[in-house]
């Protein structure tokens, strides 16, 4: 079967279909078979729309962690701002999203019983 011509809402030759599918309709196709010198008419539709729950990888990236740096690492302390953190003197810690630290060498100096208020 060869398909020659795809028509999306509002397209000519598309308003029966609309009328009759509403927002659920995505496209008309046109499918032809030689063999059988037949037209076939395939309509695509919307049967489910469904609300995803966020992915926990994105709300695990977007979680504030606090990041310890010693007095002196200058290095560190400059892969901290450049990584958007947040530093707290009352508590001493850098406060950084984790998506932004992930695999560089801050990582390996998060607090794990620290959490963010903010």
């Amino acid at each position: 079967m060869i398909t020659r011509l795809k028509l999306k809402p509002g397209q000519k030759g598309t308003k029966a279909l609309t009328e009759k599918y509403g927002e659920d309709f995505v496209c008309v196709r046109y499918r032809y078979d030689e063999p059988s010198r037949t037209r076939i008419k395939t309509v695509e539709i919307i049967v489910e729309r469904k609300q995803l729950p966020p992915s926990a990888r994105s709300q695990k990236n977007e979680s504030l962690v606090a990041v310890q740096i010693a007095y002196g690492e200058n290095k560190l302390g400059k892969m901290a701002r450049f990584a958007g953190g947040i530093w707290d003197p009352d508590v001493k810690l850098w406060f950084i999203k984790y998506g932004n630290i992930v695999g560089t060498e801050l990582e390996k100096h998060i607090i794990l019983d620290k959490k963010s208020n903010q």
